[in-house]
């Protein structure tokens, strides 16, 4: 039975979830965590000196979730080290290695024959679970950086996948007069079907004017320059995309208009609740295995 595992770097999300995992009985080799003193405070929970220690003594290792920000070194945002991904990718022969949001230079790095690579952010059960907290801080953040109360707001969501069909659930229930853009029929059809505004991506420019806050969820460059005119100057603009992003932030800068790019904002806003879904989509990861 699997009672052992490697975790490497990681935020507030990894730190509860290794103490979960220790309240599970399981013994945890830890590297790039140095500075979360309260996890060293009883056994189980081992400080290793070196990457290869950790790893050595386990057959699963975790990182962070997303594995790098970079492309160059794992997030240690607990440790003063930098950890390079082609260091830690040496010492995973024969290992299973788990994290979220793997780019493919890190594939690159490892011997695919000798090493499993699951990304966590592939995994459905977990991706659905994050958009709750994810959508929960776009919340937050909205009510914090506007001076007008959400009810009665006009709220664009650019984009209907799994983020903007739960954080469109939750406005409409602050009494938001919710718009969801999407390309495809078949979403402008459920939008419409739910009591949202549908906004096709070919009308966006006629209606980028009308919003007081816009919550993109687009990964790719979806308000440029050109949009970004036609945005109202006292819009907020939320950016819940992952890097590189959705929003010219620099245009949005020199007009003035308000952005935030909010990411990882699970790991931000529920770190427990966060680390609660993960620790279930490993334990179903550990069943698989």
């Amino acid at each position: 039975m699997l009672n052992k595992v490697a975790i490497i770097g990681g935020d507030l999300r990894i730190v509860k979830l290794i103490e979960m995992l220790k309240q599970d009985g399981f013994k945890v080799y830890t590297y790039g965590l140095e500075k979360a003193d309260s996890l060293f405070k009883g056994e189980n929970i081992i400080k290793s000196g070196t990457l290869q220690d950790a790893i050595s003594n386990v057959d699963i290792v975790i990182g962070p979730i997303p594995l790098s920000s970079n492309n160059v070194d794992i997030n240690t945002p607990f440790s003063e080290e930098s950890i390079k991904l082609e260091t830690l990718a040496k010492y995973l022969n024969d290992k299973t290695f788990i994290a979220g949001n793997v780019k493919g230079n890190f594939y690159n790095l490892v011997d695919r024959e000798k090493v499993k690579i699951i990304d966590l952010l592939k995994r459905e059960e977990l991706t659905i679970l994050n958009t709750i907290s994810t959508a929960e801080g776009a919340i937050q953040i909205a009510m914090e950086e506007t001076t007008k109360t959400l009810h009665g707001s006009k709220v664009l969501i650019m984009g209907y996948g799994r983020t903007g069909k739960i954080l469109a659930n939750m406005l409409k229930g602050f009494g938001v007069e919710v718009s969801c853009e999407a390309r495809k029929n078949v979403d402008l059809a459920w939008i419409k079907a739910y009591g949202y505004k549908p906004i096709k991506l070919t009308q966006l420019e006629q209606n980028l004017g009308d919003y007081d806050i816009i919550i993109n969820t687009i990964p790719y460059m979806i308000l440029d320059n050109e949009r970004l005119k036609l945005v109202n100057e006292e819009c907020l603009i939320i950016d819940l995309a992952s890097n590189p992003g959705g929003v010219d932030r620099t245009s949005a800068r020199n007009m003035g208009i308000k952005t935030i790019w909010a990411l990882s904002l699970p790991g931000k806003v529920a770190p427990l609740t966060s680390a609660e879904f993960i620790k279930d989509t490993l334990y179903n990861i550990f069943r698989e295995l």
